[in-house]
Order: structure tokens, then C-alpha cells, then sequence
């Protein structure tokens, strides 16, 4: 596939998808991005222009979505309202875009025939017990429990009925939690470190046993490709990198990795609703397509992104001082 139709892609997860297909394939990728507070046009700089294209625009803007799809072989859906505790205090920027947005998508792409994949989340499955052994399967239940996975869990909905409905060419990845550059400051791991490399201290929900399934965002990258070029059209895939952490287990490698006490931390009141444990067991992405971490050690992945944000300061400073004081406004 010669282009590719990314969505979402100054934000994250696309952003790093974006570099990695550019530096491992000849593809073209254009980038469909609204912009919001979570996308960042730096993560997109240095990349060559004659292979890519952002555009600034709304995947609920059917007719610019149509144009766009109609000029390529595949798309990609990265895009999404993803942070929970947004969720909770407004959750109709999640319907619109989580599921008008894909639903628009998914009629251009039945009209042109492009090939689709959609980028889901573990957290439609719900939460296991911290003693629970076992691990979310492509067979798991649907059972979300906020706003931000309910509309995720509504999204798939949607691409398996336009698979056995319309003959959509498309598959599904449902992924752990992603970690790695160009992750906005408001998330966990980036919040710790940069707080950190501020000299403040780390901020830990409650007690910090939640435990979180995490895969570096370039492992994740490769598994997407992958299933992009090789995955059976109507299957759902589920990328995990086997690296179960509780949040306090995290917090404490983040301060040692930084040369400072493991238990120089604080805590938080915990969040409403805060699911206890997600795992995923990726068997069938490893045993049907092949596929193998790169960084099957979170540690290790963890320091290479502890460097680049030490590394990468001016990327990352325009966004902490807003991330700081919402979350000061809520004593979080």
C-alpha cells in the first residue's frame, strides 16, 4: 500500500506510528488531524515532504473525509478523545469523535473501497481483579466502565458491523497501555518523569496498586503494521507486551532511573472509577503473524524514554504548566 490515510497522527500514538512507517517502509502517509490540545505539530517536524502531508481537519467533516480516503489505499484510525478523567467531566467531545468520527470513516471507506484499520484499547474490556490470573483475549466481553471506553468499545461496534454488513476490508487492534515519546505531559508515565526533571515530586493515585499492561509506543508501532500488511480482514488482534506494573511499582523505577529515593513520591486522592487491572494476552498476534516486542523488558523501555524527554525539553515544556495547574484545580 503506497499511501496511507493516518488519523490522529500529531497526537502520540499516530505521531510515532508516522516515523516508524516512513523509516521502515516507501510509503507516503498523509496525517488527518483536528489539532486538539493533545495533538503537537513539533512531533511531526523533520519528516520528509515528499512523503508526507498533514492536513488540519475534523474526521466528523464527511465531505473532507471522503476526499481524503477516495486519494488512498489505506486508512488508519488513530484518532480519538482518549484521556478518562476528560471523560468523566465531559464526555460529548467522546461521542463525537469516537463515534461519529469513526462512523464517518467508515462510510468513506465503503465507498472507495480503501482498506481500514482501527486502533481500539484494552479498557473496553473493563478491569480484572488484582488477583485475577487472567489475561483480556480477543474472546473477552465488552464491559466498559467510562465514558472515554464506552465510546471505544461503541467504535469497534461499528467496524465489525460494517465488515459483515458492507464488506469493509478492516480489522481491529486493541492495545495496552502505550508509553514512549511524544506522549502529552498529562499522561502518567511523561507526568512522573517531567515532574521529576522539574524537581518536584511524582503524583500517585490512592495506593498505587492499579496495575497497568504497558508496551512501548514503537513495539506497538511494528504490531500495527504488521497486522496492517498481514492480518485477516475481520479479526480483531490484541497487541500487549506482557509488561504488567502496578502505578506505584512504575513511579518508584521512574525515581530510581533518575537517580532520586524510590519512595520520594506523593499521593493523590484516587480517581472515580479507576479500573484495577488490565493485561493482554497477544498469543494470536504472536502465534498468527509473528510478531515480537522489541522492548520486551519494561525497563528497559522505560529509560530509553526517560532519555528522550531529558533529552527533548523543548518539546515537552509548553505543555506542562496548563497540565499542571488543571490537575492542581482538581488537588490531583
Amino acid at each position: 500500500m503506497a499511501k496511507l490515510l493516518v488519523t490522529g497522527g500529531a497526537g502520540f500514538i499516530g505521531s510515532n506510528f508516522v516515523h516508524y512507517v516512513l523509516s521502515h517502509t516507501d510509503a507516503a502517509v498523509t496525517v488527518l488531524d483536528k489539532l486538539t490540545y493533545a495533538a503537537n505539530r513539533a512531533s511531526l517536524s523533520g519528516l520528509p515532504a515528499d512523503r508526507f502531508v498533514l492536513v488540519h481537519g475534523d474526521i466528523c467533516d464527511s465531505d473532507l473525509a471522503d476526499r481524503l480516503v477516495a486519494d488512498h489505499d489505506a486508512v488508519i484510525h488513530f484518532a480519538a478523545e482518549s484521556h478518562n478523567d476528560n471523560s468523566l467531566r465531559d464526555p460529548s467531545p467522546f461521542i463525537a469523535t469516537n463515534l461519529v468520527g469513526t462512523f464517518t470513516l467508515l462510510e468513506a471507506v465503503r465507498r472507495h473501497g480503501a482498506r481500514y484499520h482501527h486502533i481500539s484499547t484494552d479498557e473496553v474490556y473493563g478491569d480484572l481483579e488484582l488477583d485475577d490470573p487472567q489475561r483480556f483475549t480477543e474472546a473477552t466481553a465488552y464491559n466498559p466502565s467510562s465514558p472515554y471506553s464506552s465510546t471505544k468499545a461503541g467504535s469497534d461496534l461499528l467496524v465489525r458491523a460494517w465488515v459483515r454488513s458492507f464488506d469493509v476490508r478492516a480489522t481491529i487492534s486493541n492495545c495496552s497501555n502505550n508509553y514512549g515519546p511524544y506522549q502529552h505531559v498529562e499522561k502518567f508515565i511523561p507526568r512522573q518523569v517531567t515532574n521529576v526533571l522539574d524537581g518536584g515530586r511524582p503524583k500517585l493515585y490512592g495506593a498505587g496498586q492499579n496495575i497497568r499492561d504497558w508496551i512501548h509506543v514503537d513495539d506497538h508501532s511494528s504490531a500495527v503494521l504488521l497486522i496492517l500488511n498481514e492480518g485477516k480482514i475481520g479479526e480483531t488482534y490484541l497487541i500487549g507486551a506482557d509488561g504488567e506494573q502496578t502505578n506505584r511499582a512504575v513511579v518508584e523505577m521512574i525515581l530510581e532511573l533518575l537517580g532520586q529515593p524510590r519512595d520520594a513520591y506523593d499521593q493523590v486522592t484516587d480517581r472515580v472509577g479507576h479500573d484495577l487491572r488490565y493485561a493482554i494476552d497477544s498469543a494470536k498476534l504472536r502465534s498468527e503473524l509473528g510478531w515480537q516486542p522489541k522492548y520486551a523488558e519494561f525497563v528497559a523501555g522505560l529509560a530509553q524514554t526517560i532519555d528522550w524527554y531529558r533529552a527533548n525539553e523543548a518539546w515537552w515544556r509548553p505543555q506542562k504548566a496548563a497540565t499542571e495547574a488543571a490537575y492542581a484545580a482538581q488537588s490531583q
